[in-house]
């Protein structure tokens, strides 16, 4: 495997002992390998991978997350859907590109995809806004939720964003009232919604997309109210270097969701993160939604909307020790 672009820290040893294996076929130049020296660098590498990623912290797990390499919503939708087209704009204002709606074939049925989309370099992140929308972002997605309710096609979410756009015309226009009436009609849709973290799950702009009969989040995901700097920013006046405890304090991680019955399921990536082989986590992650939208494809209007306000009613309830 070469060497990633947007390497990390953490994976440093391991992308030198990849790349030192590369090297000993390169500089053979077509002569003999040995095959002890080979199989001393794949034990090695293995010894590497299990060592580094058996005990991630939260904040590794944050910058996998968060990693320039990994797949966003549109590579997902490139290998589990067919026949997507998408929808744009919201018949009011504009077309918000940090929000891409799709009408797509999933494993021949037919489905409603929204997920944010983040950009590869500094034209499409500007195109995209960084993944943070605007309001027409989620007056986009709602409109595209209200067509498969009428149509009665399941709704596919991705989420994938540090948070809505912050700035002053966002607020001007509606942000608070567009992520709110989201959440409400999302959760009295009639048809079965399943939502994937596949990403960043920032605050409400997260949820506003991330109300589901069934919840998941890739293994390496994380979930949280606020970024791990930002609340560094907040508890310690300003230090964004205690960014790493705070990511500790939040538990934002995919385990501690899943504990906290935010979520339904751990959906597992393939070792390093979905970075390394998108194609595979594509794969595991089709198949995980496949199993979770046939246990709610049968329910009715009543149940799935019942679901819904139950789980979300119950986010943040808590007892108290003795």
């Amino acid at each position: 495997m070469t060497r990633m672009h947007g390497a990390l820290d953490f994976e440093k040893p391991l992308l030198d002992a990849e790349s030192r294996l590369e090297e000993l076929f390169s500089d053979a130049g077509g002569r003999f390998v040995s095959l002890e020296e080979v199989a001393k660098a794949r034990r090695k590498i293995r010894r590497l991978r299990h060592d580094i990623f058996a005990k991630l912290t939260p904040w590794q797990r944050t910058q996998i997350a968060r990693h320039p390499a990994r797949p966003y919503f549109l590579d997902l939708a490139k290998l589990m859907f067919e026949d997507a087209v998408e929808i744009h704009g919201d018949r009011t204002f504009a077309d918000d590109q940090s929000i891409v709606t799709l009408l797509a074939r999933f494993e021949g049925r037919s489905v409603v995809a929204i997920g944010h989309q983040k950009g590869r370099n500094v034209k499409e992140n500007i195109q995209r806004n960084f993944g943070m929308p605007n309001p027409e972002g989620y007056r986009k997605a709602l409109r595209a939720m209200k067509l498969a309710e009428k149509f009665g096609k399941p709704v596919l979410s991705f989420i994938d964003t540090p948070g809505a756009y912050p700035g002053i015309g966002a607020e001007e226009c509606g942000q608070f009232e567009a992520i709110a009436r989201t959440i409400q009609e999302m959760t009295q849709l009639g048809v079965p919604v399943v939502c994937t973290v596949i990403g960043e799950g920032g605050s409400g702009g997260a949820l506003a997309i991330g109300v589901g009969n069934r919840v998941l989040m890739l293994e390496h995901a994380i979930y949280s109210v606020i970024s791990p700097e930002a609340c560094a920013a907040i508890l310690w006046r300003d230090d964004r270097s205690r960014a790493p405890e705070a990511a500790e304090t939040l538990k934002i991680s995919a385990r501690d969701a899943l504990g906290f019955g935010l979520i339904d399921e751990i959906v597992r990536e393939p070792l390093g993160g979905a970075h390394r082989s998108p194609r595979w986590a594509a794969n595991l992650l089709r198949r995980a939604i496949k199993r979770r939208l046939a246990e709610i494809s049968g329910l009715a209007r009543e149940e799935l909307v019942r679901q819904r306000e139950e789980k979300f009613m119950s986010m943040g309830r808590y007892t108290e020790g003795p």
